[in-house]
């Protein structure tokens, strides 16, 4: 039986998952490819850490922005359109920076990572929201098992994203390398418009604006939690661990994509695994997945465990750069360690999120939700950049560990 015969007869349900999926990824490749061809060619252009952050200032904001209304608008029109949207806005985004060099002002750099941050977010609000709609209600662990797999999987490529981007800009360089990636994202946009069923997340019922603020305490404290906990990576993970590792222990910029791409792969591949390895160290187990009740439960109780350990790690890494251990042998493994504990507890926040969403208009909960996802970011990016020049990589890592502490704190009070 041919490939194309066997993708045929499988169920709708998976063939939609599968569109949604493949949109994902190539969105996913040229996002981390940008963000390592921004970094990388305006730091050897010989700006500052903090005017480094300051490029992906806009793209966090306006993240914050798209995540608020994006919700609100995939209840309305559906979450094909808003999918589209972003891949459409990200070609644009991409085609902006194609500028001879001398238009490329600050300004105009920051808004074209603006609208990647509107595509990014429209995007990631409409993949994940879109896998609610696919998975029965008393089916939990299929439910964990495909937001899983999508995160894992987007994140792993990510880092693939980021090593095509170093390596592109060796080879070809920079201008070259976005048209290249606008162009092939275009094709993917097209594909996935003819795709993906049209009323996919499409409320029911009329959607107010209003409706875009989340009036569910739960909700509340588990996006305060995601909050919390992306700013205890991006502290010191966006600018202050490549500028560090560039200018500190003298990689090169080979080095540096090469091994901030293997981090997120192998941080992809454990959180696309998330559900097996949390099971091991729980009591989550598949006869609690036919009860959301007792599921959630069981998963909240893993993320404060998960919290805690990250926190005390960021700490002792922290902690290992004042001794005589070799500073690169903390960072590698430090590095490791940080990202197989986050892939745990960024995939069972992922999974709460999508269990605790109202049934009608999905996307509205898992927008707010992923809104506090981008407002943590804008705070890790811009501490990442601030802090790491003042006080050092260090202290980063100190800011870390009291974040990932205040994210267990808040997810304790999902009920």
């Amino acid at each position: 039986m041919s490939f194309s015969n066997r993708i045929g007869k499988l169920p709708q349900a998976i063939k939609q998952y599968l569109v949604v999926t493949a949109s994902y990824w190539a969105f996913t490749l040229t996002d981390g490819a940008l963000r390592m061809l921004v970094l990388l060619h305006f730091h050897q252009l010989g700006y500052s850490p903090l005017e480094l952050a300051s490029l992906f200032v806009f793209y966090e904001i306006f993240g914050v922005i798209t995540n608020l209304v994006g919700g609100w608008l995939g209840a309305k029109i559906g979450l094909n359109k808003t999918m589209n949207i972003g891949l459409s806005l990200q070609v644009i985004a991409l085609l902006m920076l194609t500028l001879p060099f001398e238009y490329l002002t600050i300004v105009w750099v920051m808004l074209a990572q603006a609208l990647s941050g509107i595509a990014k977010d429209l995007n990631k609000m409409s993949a994940k929201s879109s896998i609610k709609s696919l998975v029965p209600h008393d089916q939990q662990g299929r439910l964990f098992y495909w937001v899983a797999l999508l995160t894992g999987s987007k994140n792993a490529l990510k880092g693939v994203g980021f090593f095509l981007g170093a390596f592109l800009l060796s080879v070809i360089g920079f201008r070259m390398s976005l048209g290249i990636m606008a162009l092939c994202l275009a094709v993917v946009a097209l594909l996935s418009y003819l795709l993906l069923n049209k009323d996919i997340g499409k409320a029911k019922n009329k959607i107010k604006f209003r409706a875009i603020f989340s009036k569910n305490s739960s909700l509340n404290y588990l996006s305060a939690a995601r909050l919390t906990l992306f700013a205890a990576r991006d502290v010191w993970f966006v600018v202050a661990l490549p500028v560090y590792l560039s200018s500190e222990l003298a990689w090169s910029f080979h080095t540096i994509g090469l091994f901030m791409a293997t981090w997120v792969i192998l941080y992809g591949v454990v959180q696309a695994n998330a559900p097996k390895i949390s099971s091991l160290f729980s009591k989550d187990s598949s006869i609690t997945d036919n009860n959301q009740q007792a599921a959630v439960k069981s998963r909240v109780n893993s993320v404060i465990i998960w919290g805690s350990l990250l926190s005390f790690l960021c700490l002792l890494i922290s902690i290992s750069l004042n001794t005589t251990i070799n500073e690169q042998i903390v960072i590698v493994v430090g590095l490791l360690s940080f990202g197989f504990v986050f892939a745990i507890n960024s995939s069972l926040h992922s999974y709460l999120i999508i269990a605790c969403a109202q049934e009608d208009g999905v996307s509205l909960d898992v927008g707010f939700y992923y809104m506090a996802n981008a407002l943590g970011r804008l705070l890790g990016t811009v501490l990442s950049g601030w802090v790491y020049q003042l006080y050092g990589f260090g202290f980063c890592l100190l800011i870390s560990a009291l974040l990932a502490g205040l994210s267990v704190l808040f997810i304790r009070k999902v009920t």
